[in-house]
């Protein structure tokens, strides 16, 4: 069988991050490899044993331009792009006097490393790498004859092909040359988001809007979609069992609830990692009160306001004790030991909060030794949202309580009395929580917390129902709904929604109107004497 693999004669090295490179220069020694080196790289490696060739000395031109041109040179990228499987590439070589590169070793500049650390734009902008991608997208190209190496994890498994002679096989420097052009791809990705964002199209560029088209922010939405993420943690499985997943990480964001610090528990799952993210931006909602979020399947069975964080907690407990088992608990503030007292009797899968007292944290690692306890230092600061679709990725703003219409002083009052300032502070709490309630969505309110939900439902009766449902089947028998408060995601298209809210007792209500019925509803609310309020904003979120 003939074999494809080729040894490692001569190499080329390059790197920023030399952790790592020691391994390389001891196999280096060992086999007696030539290496072509630049710079800092080409000082490190002689310090470490290695004879070394500079690039300059390759090249017969000295670095220049602060080191932007240095590589960029026929005696170097011919060395790379060569097929020595050709024998007309060889004969040219030969006949130019340039020799062929066995291993291409390249990592880029720290250019995502640069945007994190708040340099300015010339200092981001020196990090551009040029050179390096061009060397490496080269010898990827070029897998027929040369390896490719980008990530130092790599080293050893080099290190162990020159050691023993025989390099790497065809499929093995595909295998790199994919890997590599990864790397360039999500490079370019990076800096490609960055530039959209720090560098949009100016005003004195005007291009025509086709008819039918909304004019786009290309700031936001720029002409082609990329971004780039990096795996961090591949988990147990996804949303079942059956299905495969990772979580992946911005490079460019380097906070956030993806960054948690897990101070107990089992490792996340997908679906924690669901939920809980969904529990975190619902409590920020509320900011700076004080606010907890019971949340199971991505929608929340119990949300309130307190003057303490313990209170909270208990608060949206209560709105629906059944459905807070296995559930996501997540609050605003730090979490104290009455707060964990309270938690400690609850099966919970995972608690996430911006700190946690030393006692209450003691508390739940001992005596919860599953809960998945997150510590996320800053609040969501998500501004944009993507779903795929077949074929497609939708993309747009983050939905946030920040309409005009989420401004309770804007809202028009349609039916009965104003409200007095007790009933309007719970119909702005019922306002804020809706956001988070999957549509369609009916939330019943009191004392500024949930006591009645109704999520999900394909029409707004059924919604309603289920609110009323929810908040009068506590054992105690209590009814939840009179002298309560609601909240509609989107307009009542009938007034039977309306109707069953009021038919419960509920003494005031707020929606977005907007309904081609709008007066058939207000009408029944009038008739009743219960206040409405309209607000001119929806909060849909499927």
């Amino acid at each position: 069988m003939t074999t494809t693999n080729r040894p490692i004669r001569r190499a080329l090295v390059s790197v920023f991050h030399k952790e790592g490179i020691e391994v390389l220069a001891e196999a280096f020694i060992k086999a007696g490899t030539e290496v072509v080196s630049t710079g800092s790289t080409a000082k490190r490696l002689a310090e470490l044993g290695v004879k070394v060739t500079e690039v300059s000395e390759v090249t017969g031109f000295p670095e220049c331009l602060d080191g932007r041109v240095k590589t960029l040179d026929p005696h170097i990228h011919a060395g790379i792009l060569a097929d020595m499987t050709n024998p007309d590439h060889a004969s040219q070589l030969e006949k130019f006097g340039i020799k062929p590169f066995d291993l291409v070793v390249v990592n880029l500049y720290p250019f995502a490393d640069t945007v994190r650390s708040g340099a300015d734009e010339a200092a981001t902008i020196e990090k551009i790498d040029i050179g390096g991608p061009s060397m490496v997208r080269g010898a990827a190209k070029n897998s027929a004859t040369v390896a490719i190496i980008t990530d130092p994890n790599d080293y050893a498994l080099v290190a162990s092909r020159i050691e023993n002679g025989e390099g790497f096989s065809l499929d093995e420097r595909r295998w790199l040359a994919g890997k590599a052009f990864a790397h360039t791809a999500a490079y370019d990705a990076t800096i490609n988001e960055w530039t959209a964002k720090h560098w949009p199209k100016p005003a004195s560029i005007e291009q025509p809007v086709s008819e039918g088209e909304t004019e786009v922010n290309e700031a936001k939405f720029q002409a082609t979609f990329t971004r780039t993420w990096d795996r961090a943690h591949v988990l147990r499985y996804g949303e079942n069992p059956h299905q495969q997943a990772s979580l992946y990480l911005d490079p460019l964001n380097q906070n956030g609830f993806a960054h948690a610090e897990q101070l107990g528990g089992k490792p996340m799952s997908y679906n924690n990692y669901v939920d809980a993210d969904a529990a975190w931006r619902a409590v920020w909602d509320f900011a700076p009160q004080i606010a907890v979020a019971v949340v199971k399947h991505n929608n929340p069975c119990g949300l309130a306001i307190g003057a303490t964080v313990a209170e909270a907690h208990k608060k949206a407990h209560a709105c629906d004790p059944m459905s807070a088992y296995g559930g996501v608990i997540a609050a605003n503030s730090k979490v104290t030991m009455e707060m964990a007292e309270s938690v400690r009797p609850i099966f919970t899968e995972v608690i996430v909060a911006p700190d946690y007292d030393a006692d209450a944290l003691e508390l739940l690692q001992t005596k919860k030794k599953n809960l998945r306890i997150l510590k996320v230092s800053e609040p969501p600061k998500t501004k944009t949202q993507f779903r795929q679709i077949d074929g497609g990725l939708l993309v747009q703003s983050t939905d946030l309580i920040d309409a005009s219409g989420d401004d309770p002083n804007a809202w028009k009052l349609v039916s009965g009395e104003p409200a007095d300032a007790e009933t309007v502070r719970d119909l702005v709490f019922a306002w804020r929580a809706i956001r988070c309630v999957k549509s369609n969505a009916i939330l019943i309110a009191h004392d500024q917390a949930t006591v009645g939900i109704g999520m999900g439902q394909v029409n707004r009766v059924d919604s309603a129902n289920l609110s009323v449902e929810r908040a009068n089947t506590l054992a105690d028998g209590a009814n939840r709904t009179k002298g309560a408060v609601a909240a509609s995601d989107a307009f009542f298209p009938f007034a039977d929604g309306a109707e069953i809210l009021i038919n419960a007792g509920v003494k005031a209500i707020v929606q977005p109107g907007g309904s081609i019925r709008d007066e058939e509803v207000f009408e029944a609310a009038r008739k009743a004497g219960v206040t409405m309020y309209v607000t001119g904003t929806r909060h849909f979120f499927h």
